[in-house]
């Protein structure tokens, strides 16, 4: 079985699929390690198309069961028909950007405060992901989002960023267990 997680950034999707991975047999693969090179501080340099689609296209089929999180939308055609399950996180906006906030902090810590770059990285980003309800932006947002949903040839789920993660995480496993078992 084949899963996508997707929403806004900071909806959840990586810790969902952590907690999958860990309660049951499937690979989690987070599509941030296909999109961005290693480097430090992380995100800075991102993996051409056909190279992270090669990469990724080469774990997604290593394992049976995989579940990936993050949005695959400008992926390509292919990943429209790959998966047999897509379950779209939504988060309420303010609650998205504190978690947003408080991992940019987490994550940079003093050089947040104190390196010129990463200040101005980091505040792009920020900037980048507020746009997400807004219906003009031409990046990842919540139309384009919608619009793609439209698109999967899969069962897509709706679920609410707010709910607690073991919710999630029972609705998830209650698909898993109905798909798997037919």
């Amino acid at each position: 079985m084949k899963i996508l997680l997707f929403g806004a950034s900071g909806s959840g999707t990586t810790t969902l699929g952590n907690e999958i991975e860990k309660r049951t047999d499937f690979k989690h693969l987070d599509a941030d390690n296909y999109y961005w090179k290693k480097t430090v501080p992380p995100f800075q340099e991102k993996i051409p198309l056909i190279e992270r689609n090669e990469k990724l296209k080469a774990d997604f089929f290593k394992y049976e069961h995989v579940v990936v999180s993050g949005s695959m939308v400008s992926w390509g055609k292919e990943w429209e028909t790959a998966f047999d399950l897509a379950v779209f996180i939504r988060l309420d906006n303010n609650e998205r950007m504190q978690r947003l906030k408080k991992r940019e902090m987490e994550r940079y810590g003093e050089k947040l405060l104190t390196d010129k770059k990463i200040q101005e990285t980091s505040k792009a980003f920020l900037e980048w992901a507020n746009q997400y309800e807004n219906p003009e932006f031409s990046g990842r947002s919540l139309k384009v989002h919608n619009d793609w949903i439209e698109l999967l040839d899969c069962k897509v789920l709706r679920i609410d960023g707010q709910m607690e993660l073991i919710k999630k995480l029972e609705i998830l496993l209650d698909e898993i267990e109905k798909s798997i078992h037919l």
